[in-house]
């Protein structure tokens, strides 16, 4: 079962942009646990999707609903606008295909929820300047048995959604549990952001 220390500062900034009863589809969703908090806080309904067994496992466990699905392959099987929010925490940065899942996200939702360890972060700055790949809370994996494919900043991620007509609604960077708004892609170790599809 899910216990209230496993919810993240991040899913509860998420949970205030999820509209109360919404449909939402989390993808690379995990154990389930930002879709359980969401069901429990917002009583929202939809369904997680994720590639791994052992984690399609503990969402049947924590009575979250998931689909065993490979992001990689899109989301064809979902309808235009089927769900208020689709939401990918902490999963952009290890998809290869990230233009294609961003578009999906906002074909079949509404709006798009994403958040990311911000690679710009200063200690990871540091960490490069001494020779090392960085390492810390946001980035807790070695080089050689990281998840991430994509390494990429604020300021990146911005110039890419600007690049395809993505719009920014909301924004939110932290440190830790601190939110951090002063110059966040130096002193921001994780990005919360809130997108919608221009307007025609």
């Amino acid at each position: 079962m899910v216990h209230l220390q496993d919810v993240r500062f991040d899913h509860d900034v998420i949970a205030r942009w999820v509209p109360q009863g919404a449909r939402v589809l989390d993808l690379g969703c995990g154990d389930g646990t930002l879709l359980r908090h969401l069901m429990t806080v917002r009583g929202v309904s939809g369904y997680g999707i994720e590639r791994d067994t052992a984690h399609v496992v503990e969402c049947i466990r924590n009575d979250v609903p998931v689909l065993q699905i490979d992001l990689e392959q899109g989301l064809a099987g979902f309808e235009d606008a089927q769900f208020d929010a689709v939401v990918m925490s902490q999963s952009l940065q290890a998809v290869r295909n990230t233009e294609g899942i961003l578009a999906e996200m906002l074909r079949v939702g509404r709006e798009a929820i994403v958040s990311f360890p911000n690679f710009g972060y200063w200690p990871h700055r540091d960490s490069l300047a001494e020779g090392h790949m960085p390492v810390s809370r946001s980035l807790p994996y070695q080089w050689y048995n990281t998840p991430n494919v994509r390494f990429f900043t604020m300021s990146d991620f911005e110039e890419l959604c600007a690049q395809r007509g993505i719009v920014v609604r909301e924004r939110f960077a932290f440190d830790e549990d601190r939110e951090i708004t002063i110059d966040p892609n130096n002193f921001a170790s994780v990005a919360i952001y809130r997108l919608g599809r221009a307007a025609a």
